[in-house]
């Protein structure tokens, strides 16, 4: 799914390079390399076959991508990388006294973007793209602690608002992750994100 993400964008970023009657114009906004960095709100839901469980916390990580502007319609590649600080723990899980807990690892993203400078400085956008979030797993019975983790696959899909001033942006953007029935247990993971983006371009 990765490969075939990633062959789309640079499928969709050729083509654009290749339209000499779009060319980009000299100094469009929007338009180039950038790094940034990522703060904001993290929801984790789980649905399983008896019932849904949720918590939320806070998202932080790092982002990295290219745009190109072909008067005022912005295609873009990006990656990132981000985690978060969420953590659930249930207690009498299998027998008194013992505890079982999720937390929330690395999550690793690639997708593409699109948007339309509505006005001269801010962007609309959507995005999609493949998600690859790690979960920690512990369990203590009350004499020993098993830990472990699992990688979780899925899409993400999301939209915001993004400005810029002086090579400086500052991005506003929901995303909705989703991990599908994790390896045929019947768990469902998915997450609802509200992330602040700061950054350079160059």
């Amino acid at each position: 799914m990765m490969k075939k993400l990633i062959s789309l964008s640079a499928v969709a970023v050729a083509a654009a390079l290749a339209a000499p009657a779009m060319a980009q114009e000299e100094g469009a906004a929007f338009s180039g390399p950038y790094v940034a960095g990522i703060v904001g709100y993290d929801k984790v839901r789980i649905d399983t076959p008896v019932g849904a469980g949720s918590d939320d916390g806070i998202l932080y990580g790092a982002a990295v991508g290219y745009d190109l502007n072909v008067r005022g319609v912005v295609l873009g590649v990006e990656g990132e990388f981000s985690d978060s600080n969420v953590k659930e723990t249930a207690e009498d899980v299998f027998v008194l006294g013992d505890s079982a807990s999720v937390k929330t690892g690395r999550d690793l993203y690639a997708g593409i973007r699109l948007g339309g400078e509505v006005v001269p400085g801010v962007l609309l956008y959507a995005k999609g793209g493949y998600t690859n979030a790690k979960a920690k797993l512990a369990y203590d019975d009350g004499v020993d602690v098993t830990r472990g983790s699992t990688d979780l696959e899925g899409y993400r899909l999301g939209a915001g608002v993004e400005t810029t001033v002086a090579g400086f942006l500052g991005r506003v953007e929901y995303r909705y992750s989703s991990y599908g029935d994790h390896q045929g247990t019947g768990l469902q993971p998915e997450r609802h994100q509200v992330a602040l983006l700061l950054g350079r371009r160059f």
